[in-house]
């Protein structure tokens, strides 16, 4: 058999990962204390996808798969199994530092050593036939059941960081994240898709590595593009994670609480009048001090009193401030408009803007801003 289109697909997917493992492991970075993290799920990373080139390095200069079938599902299982545990504890760690302990590590390694051994007592020692199909089956279930725990854990953990966000602050941290879930049902989809294309017949196991390379090129920019956000995303799970009292003191007393609430909307009020909601990345912590009461407990009003998170409510006062403006200002353009409300770049401003009011904020200045 010709294995011209396997080894030039191999070949290709190798020098990838060997290029992205060793940027990931060595390449430059921030020397800012806060990104300590990133270095840490970029270097976890790194090592998973060395992991990986190690394999492709050992099918393509010995033709496993070809040679020694048994050795080659044994040795992708085996990689693979690992790999869902580092890429997992990577992504994980991006929202939560203290995701991956020593004892996390060790349980995990255990786990991977059975899995592995288990593997090849099925492989090696099971007689061919029907009783070594039934233990390949049971071997690939176990590898699905393990994977689905830290998949689920990463996107438990982007959920719990899309909801606090929302509470409190108004950047829209869901866009800077976006990439890890979808990362991850990728990873899943890919995974399973080794899992089969490792039983194609011979002619068609070029499937399985040309599949894998643009994966890997989004998850390489991902994590290089998070890198501008990475910062900001970093200071909120840093603040907006911790929990605070619901009142400073006394929240018992009705009196109390009926004082706070007072002040608090009379402080609101001027706040408002004042448009200090305009002020790009705010975030609840500020307005709170502003206002003089806690995050948490400004958090539960505006939920209370306009049925919104943090984060939609500040985008709905930059709304209806952006429609005003274009109708006062028929002239001003879109862009100026989309910065004196606050948001960051104009084509966020569209986007939110045709998603609220169904119409492009030109189309909406054309048919409204002139009534």
């Amino acid at each position: 058999m010709n294995h011209i289109i396997y080894d030039y697909s191999l070949c290709g997917a190798l020098v990838l990962l060997l290029f992205f493992s060793i940027y990931f492991l060595a390449g430059r970075t921030p020397d800012k204390p806060i990104f300590y993290n990133y270095i840490r799920s970029r270097r976890i990373m790194g090592v998973a996808l060395l992991v990986l080139a190690v394999n492709y390095a050992v099918h393509w200069f010995f033709e496993p798969r070809f040679s020694y079938p048994g050795a080659a599902i044994l040795m992708n299982l085996s990689t693979y199994y690992l790999c869902v545990f580092l890429f997992s504890s990577a992504l994980i760690l991006l929202l939560d530092r203290r995701y991956l302990t020593w004892r996390r590590t060790v349980w995990h390694l255990a786990g991977w050593l059975l899995f592995t051994g288990m593997a090849a007592i099925v492989l090696f020692l099971l007689p061919r036939g029907i009783v070594q199909i039934a233990g390949v089956m049971l071997m690939a279930c176990w590898f699905l059941a393990y994977a689905v725990g830290p998949a689920s854990k990463l996107i438990h953990t982007y959920r719990r960081a899309v909801r606090l966000a929302g509470d409190y602050t108004s950047d829209d941290i869901d866009a800077y994240i976006h990439w890890m879930p979808v990362l991850t049902y990728w990873a899943i989809i890919f995974g399973i898709g080794c899992g089969l294309f490792t039983f194609l017949p011979d002619k068609y196991v070029f499937i399985w590595i040309l599949s894998s390379i643009p994966f890997y090129i989004y998850l390489y920019c991902s994590y290089m593009n998070y890198l501008l956000f990475y910062e900001q995303v970093e200071q909120f799970l840093e603040t907006g994670m911790e929990t605070e009292a619901v009142m400073p003191e006394d929240d018992d007393s009705k009196l109390q609480e009926q004082k706070a609430l007072e002040m608090l909307e009379c402080n609101l009020a001027n706040w408002l009048g004042n448009a200090k909601y305009v002020v790009p990345g705010l975030n609840i912590e500020e307005v709170a001090q502003e206002l003089q009461t806690n995050r948490t407990y400004l958090a539960d009003y505006i939920k209370d009193a306009y049925h919104m998170t943090f984060r939609d409510w500040i985008t709905s006062l930059r709304l209806e401030r952006a429609k005003r403006l274009m109708t006062a200002l028929p002239d001003m353009n879109i862009g100026k408009i989309s910065e004196a409300v606050g948001f960051r770049s104009m084509s966020h401003f569209c986007r939110i803007f045709t998603e609220k009011e169904g119409y492009t904020p030109t189309v909406w200045r054309q048919k409204f801003g002139d009534k």
